[in-house]
């Protein structure tokens, strides 16, 4: 074993593995941060689709087109997501975009399927009478939702959205398949150039374990906070 660990230091260390790994890991909160971001966006735009009132045509397709939406990154693996993005459906758009953007995108897709129903449970887990005083004081649905009823589903789903950027970072793994250096992949790079693989994978899920330790107390943190500011007021 302490040759293992000989063989690791001279890669990680002595020839520079360790920025490739620097570089991975930036990568990959780059696509879990930013697919987070872009997963609320339209998680919380699909769910106001959904919680709508049908009460127009242009309602119901919008939400079907919603529910097709969701059922097809819900039901496909991320991977098949990614290769079908990247290789296909980007290039028969015309759209040229790095694997590392590329792979933002998809992410932040897959994560917008996913939110839009903690999204929508947030929102129903909001006293429906929020929405009808706001409504009765002038407001538009529209803005009722985005300034009272949004706000408070957000509050109520903080520990389901910290889940899902843990997802979010374990996922990210995968970002190889379409070229991107991320962290798995740096690491993968150091044990197949010595083909020395245990210290190799054993550090890389050190990493991972990390990161996921620090993201919950993060969350628990914030959650701590939200509820001091909501026994102030």
């Amino acid at each position: 074993m302490q040759a293992k660990w000989e063989v690791f230091y001279d890669k990680f260390i002595v020839y520079d593995g360790w920025q490739t790994v620097v570089d991975g890991l930036i990568a990959t909160l780059q696509i879990a941060v930013s697919g987070l971001l872009i997963g609320i966006v339209l998680g919380t735009l699909i769910a106001a689709v959904k919680v709508v009132p049908k009460t127009n045509f242009v309602a119901k397709f919008l939400s079907v087109i919603c529910d097709i939406y969701v059922g097809f990154f819900r039901g496909t693996p991320i991977v098949v997501q990614l290769l079908i993005g990247y290789f296909v459906l980007f290039p028969a758009l015309g759209v040229q975009l790095k694997a590392l953007n590329a792979a933002i995108a998809i992410f932040g897709m897959n994560s917008g399927a996913y939110i839009s129903e903690i999204m929508r449970s947030g929102i129903q887990s909001v006293d429906g009478g929020q929405l009808e005083a706001a409504r009765a004081v002038g407001l538009s649905f529209s803005v009722s939702m985005v300034k009272v009823v949004i706000p408070q589903a957000i509050k109520n789903i903080l520990p389901t959205l910290g889940n899902e950027f843990i997802v979010l970072i374990k996922e990210t793994s995968v970002a190889s398949f379409i070229t991107v250096v991320d962290l798995t992949k740096a690491f993968k790079d150091i044990a197949s150039s010595n083909y020395e693989y245990i210290i190799p994978y054993l550090m890389l899920a050190l990493v991972y374990l990390v990161l996921v330790i620090i993201i919950t107390l993060g969350i628990k943190l914030l959650e701590r906070r939200l509820a001091v500011v909501d026994r102030s007021r």
